[in-house]
């Protein structure tokens, strides 16, 4: 065992010195420079050190790498980086991935914890994380979930088998995951063939970034169990629910949607097989995504072949920024079925709400639309006899322009300004600029480029981070690809970098290499008002080119860099308002030419006019980064 460790270390020794050898090769002479004083404590065999060497050898304009993106470079040592590469040329990073997540600096989901399948005492959950519920609860009395993974990170849950086939077992989600980043929690068979009790989902993942939340199952063939979901996902950001055979073959089922989804930001539900088979079911929507922005809302056989079911949609998706919902199959072959639809879709700037094969060869004693939203269309609808159309109307001018004005609570106070606003001593607010990514870090270019980063690969990415279907990890490989991928926009150029090496070849292919790389300093003056110092325009103030890069969600670092025509860049230092001293020097990107964007872009909610007619200007953001050819 000693000689076979000894040669795996001569191993990774011989790995490591090759690619030492490979950094050299950067420099042109085949000379090697001494690192700088603030660089000296870094070892010359470290990912970190060759990229220094890189920016040397591709960058003219200053020798010294921004200590905000050396720090972005990979932390790791000379051994591991040549380990996990090899790793990853074997197609095994899979069965190492805890020890290549904890030393890569990446963010990576838990792997689900043993279950609690023999934990049989009713329990009461307080600050409880990261647990894997395996038929669990199936004892009547009642659990108690009270601050569930409170202000965690990447909470990762699964009920499998929860409280199945339990009698008059009650379950509360209180404080359900608020304030974390990347939730992830899975309801798999919950409470299937159970008979009474109630279940409810109280402040559940509020102010969450990211919740993935699926439900599959739940209630299946119970009798008489309640659900009642109360500010659910409220306030959150960009996430979805699934509902997938929910409350299936149940009998006399009530489900309450209270306030589900408030104030959220482009969320999307999907509810498929919602009810199907079921017996005196009742479902309320009562302020379901009210507030929101951009909701979507997907409904497919929803109630299929329900009896004698009541569906209530009151306030739903009400004052919302557009919106889309689709009612596909909805209530297919039900008997004696009810659904009222009061005050829906009432949002502002116009949504967009389909039904195809609505009650489709169904019995409704009674279908209402009262006080309905606009852009709706009603496709082999069944049963029109039984529909009422109440107060459905298109908005006029003068509705349109209180809409237009009323959205505008939904673009953050300084999100976007003119150009004049960046002007020494005027005031202006400043939105929220702090990075609310998970903390991450590059990998080595000679590891990334050993990785698949296409969407034809993804389910190979998905196995290397442990990315079950439907997970959060899943749609998050899927959606950074995907956008990748895209093309580009009239007059964009574009790339994904996925090491830091990349981005400044794709800075150095638009700018050439004189070129400087900027950040707002800090995130201080956030979310309040602040004062404007000295202004200095970038190239004069003139229309310059450069290259921006946004982070995408990804599990290690990766930029959307990209350069779009006629703009103006300026740094500016940022006072106090009180005090006036200076607390963060700012860098802001001015589109002279928005004539491309969207009618409805945030930028025209706040500021007014239409795309072509203002410029638009905005903060770069916090890790995120501006390249410009140097004064």
């Amino acid at each position: 065992m000693h000689h076979l460790r000894l040669h795996i270390n001569l191993l990774f020794f011989l790995i490591s010195f090759l690619l030492l050898l490979q950094s050299f090769n950067v420099l042109a002479n085949g000379a090697t420079r001494k690192l700088d004083d603030s660089t000296a404590k870094i070892s010359p065999f470290t990912p970190k050190a060759y990229f220094i060497r890189y920016w040397k050898q591709r960058v003219t304009s200053s020798p010294d790498v921004p200590s905000f993106l050396l720090d972005k470079a990979s932390p790791l040592t000379a051994i591991e980086s040549a380990s996990f590469t090899k790793l990853a040329d074997q197609n095994s990073l899979s069965s190492h991935l805890h020890s290549f997540c904890s030393s890569a600096k990446l963010f990576c989901f838990p792997d689900v914890s043993n279950s609690l399948e023999k934990h049989t005492e009713n329990a009461d959950f307080t600050s409880y994380v990261d647990k894997n519920f395996t038929n669990y609860g199936s004892v009547g009395n009642a659990d108690s979930f009270k601050n569930y993974s409170d202000g965690e990170n990447i909470p990762v849950n699964t009920f499998r088998g929860y409280g199945r086939e339990s009698v008059g077992h009650d379950t509360k989600f209180s404080n359900y995951a608020p304030d974390t980043n990347v939730a992830d929690q899975s309801f798999h068979t919950y409470a299937a063939g159970s008979t009474g009790g109630a279940t409810g989902f109280k402040n559940y993942n509020k102010d969450t970034n990211v919740p993935n939340l699926n439900f599959n199952s739940y209630s299946a063939q119970s009798n008489g169990q309640s659900q009642t979901f109360t500010s659910y996902t409220d306030s959150a950001n960009s996430g979805g629910e699934s509902f997938a055979s929910y409350g299936r073959d149940g009998n006399g089922q009530p489900n309450n949607f209270n306030s589900y989804g408030e104030d959220s930001n482009s969320i999307g539900s999907s509810f498929s097989g919602y009810g199907q088979n079921a017996n005196g079911a009742e479902n309320n929507f009562t302020s379901y995504g009210g507030n929101g922005n951009v909701p979507e809302n997907n409904f497919k056989n929803y109630g299929d072949t329900g009896n004698a079911g009541v569906e209530s949609f009151t306030n739903y998706r009400d004052q919302a920024n557009v919106g889309d919902d689709t009612f596909q199959s909805y209530g297919k072959h039900s008997n004696a079925a009810k659904a009222k639809f009061v005050n829906y879709g009432q949002s502002f700037n116009d949504g967009s709400d389909r039904f195809t094969g609505y009650g489709k060869k169904g019995s409704f004693s009674d279908i209402g639309f009262r006080t309905y939203g606009v852009n709706n269309t009603f496709k082999d609808y069944a049963n029109k006899r039984a529909v009422s159309f109440s107060m459905y109307k298109k908005k006029n001018s003068q509705e349109a322009s209180m809409s237009d004005r009323a959205v505008s609570k939904w673009v953050e106070p300084g999100k976007f300004f003119r150009e004049k606003m960046l002007k020494s001593g005027n005031v202006m607010p400043m939105p929220d600029i702090r990075d609310k990514m998970p903390k991450r870090s590059f990998l080595p270019r000679v590891l990334s480029s050993n990785l698949p980063f296409t969407s034809s690969k993804v389910d190979e990415l998905k196995t290397i981070f442990h990315a079950s279907d439907n997970s959060s990890m899943s749609a998050m490989l899927a959606d950074t690809l995907s956008e990748c991928e895209r093309a580009p926009s009239r007059g964009e150029t574009k790339r994904c970098v996925n090491s830091v090496e990349d981005m400044v070849d794709f800075a150095n292919s638009v700018l050439g290499q004189n070129v400087v790389v900027r950040t707002t300093e800090n995130t201080s003056g956030s979310k309040g008002d602040i004062l404007i110092g000295k202004v200095k325009g970038i190239n004069g103030g003139k229309i310059t080119k450069a290259v921006s890069c946004h982070q995408s969600l990804f599990p290690y670092l990766v930029y959307y860099c990209h350069s779009v025509p006629k703009v103006r860049v300026y740094e500016a230092d940022i006072l106090d308002l009180k005090s006036k001293a200076k607390i963060n020097h700012g860098i802001a990107i001015c589109h002279v030419d928005t004539s491309d964007w969207s009618a409805s872009h945030g930028a025209f909610v706040a500021l007014g006019s239409r795309p072509g007619k203002i410029e638009v200007c905005h903060w770069i953001f916090e890790n995120d980064m501006n390249w410009t050819v140097s004064d």
